[in-house]
Order: structure tokens, then sequence, then C-alpha cells
């Protein structure tokens, strides 16, 4: 393993954005929930089971929106009309109730602003100063803006995002041809690229594209989920990797 906590043989590293470079895990899923406790209690009333973190983590953390609407509704065997990219947000449809969501993520964002973990902008400075390659990988169609908003645009070498996927035609994790992409991209091989992930669809991601190492990031204590999901390492903050922990 070298200094930076990777196999020898790891060419680059490719980076999930939510709960990995940025601390917005926590708003995507407070604006998940907010939307799916409307929508579940105009449907059932009072009395509706609410949306909880479990169904967060399951269903929702790591997949392209409308995917995490069409997943989490399926858990409880609820059925809308896939309607259009472009309906608004009241529409009850799949993605309307998706860009609620987003309507509601990017008020949050714009009342609070966006952070970043010092300890993976730290580790994607110590990975680029040995010549590794990077690339961000991220189901956001927000990616660009928020990379930009905390300056770490640059770091990166590709991206492959919610925007890009669309035009590409790639489906979304825990399917693993966003990751793939982006190995191609940089011109690595899978079996040379790491990849980073907090979520459970990525771990997923990671383990089916056969990729050369995958880190776990656990932010919210599901270490033993993120192994079962087909982690090589877990760590609570990247700076562990960096460190020789």
């Amino acid at each position: 393993m070298t200094d930076l906590g990777l196999p020898d043989d790891i060419l680059a590293c490719l980076f999930d954005l939510d709960g990995v470079v940025t601390r917005t895990a926590v708003v995507h899923a407070a604006a998940w929930r907010e939307t799916f406790d409307a929508f579940l209690r105009e449907r059932d009333g009072e009395d509706f089971r609410p949306f909880t973190d479990a169904d967060y983590d399951e269903y929702v953390d790591g997949r392209p929106r409308a995917d995490g609407v069409r997943t989490f509704l399926a858990s409880r065997a609820v059925e809308l009309p896939e309607g259009e990219p472009g309906d608004p947000p009241d529409a009850r449809t799949v993605h309307g109730l998706g860009n609620r969501k987003n309507e509601l993520l990017l008020a949050k964002i714009r009342t609070d602003g966006v952070e970043a973990y010092d300890g993976t902008l730290r580790y994607l400075a110590a990975v680029r100063a040995r010549g590794l390659r990077t690339a961000i990988v991220s189901s956001s169609a927000n990616c660009r803006d928020v990379l930009r908003s905390i300056g770490a645009e640059d770091l990166f070498d590709v991206r492959i995002d919610g925007v890009v996927a669309a035009e590409r035609g790639l489906p979304g994790k825990p399917e693993p041809d966003t990751f793939l992409a982006a190995a191609a991209d940089l011109g690595v091989e899978p079996s040379r690229a790491a990849v980073f992930e907090d979520a459970l669809a990525g771990m997923d991601a990671g383990r089916a594209g056969r990729f050369g190492y995958v880190v776990g990031v656990d932010r919210v204590g599901q270490a033993d989920a993120l192994y079962a999901h087909g982690a090589d390492r877990v760590v609570t903050d990247l700076a562990e990797l960096g460190s020789g922990q």
C-alpha cells in the first residue's frame, strides 16, 4: 500500500460528491424527507408512515433523482405515473416529486451554503501531487455549481454527473456505468482505479464495476453495511488514508 492508503497499482481516484467531498448528504436527506412526508401525508392522512433515515440509505442515497423516487415508492407499494422531466414540483408524478425535492434542496443550499470536508480536500491535493488522475462521479445535476461554490472544480480532471449521464444515456448507481465512464475518460482500466463513496448504492456500483479498490466513507455509522455492499476499506474521513492509518 502507498502512503495514500491505496494499492500500489492504482492510477486514478473516482470520488462521489455528496457525503464524500461536500457536507450535502444531510441536506439531500432533509429535502427528501420533506418531499416524501408531504406526499405520504396527503395520500394516507395523518397516520402516514414517515420517510426515515433507513429509507434514505436503502432506497435513495446515491441514486439519480427519479430512480430514488421510484425505488422508495416501490418499497411502499405506491405507483405514480412517470410524467416528464419538466413536470412542475406539484405534479403527482415521479418527475414531479423529484423536481419538488430539487426545489427544496436548492433553497436549503441557497440559505445555508455548501461546506466541503477539509480532510477530503487535503487528500485530493495529496493524490494529485502524486500524479494520480481524479474524477468526480455524482448523480446530482447540480454537481458543477456545487464544486464551483467551494472552489474545487479544478481538483478533478473529469466530471460525470447527472447532466453528463443524461446526455450519454448512462444508468445511475447502483449500476457501475457512471464510474466506468469516468475511468474511460481518464484513460484508466477499472482495475487501476479506486472508488470513494459514502452511499450503499455507490458501494454496489464499485463492486459491480470490478474496480481496483473501493473505499467507503462512513459519515453516519454504517460501516458494517458499507463493507457488506463491497467496500475494501471503510474510514470516517479520507484524512485517515493520507496519514497511513
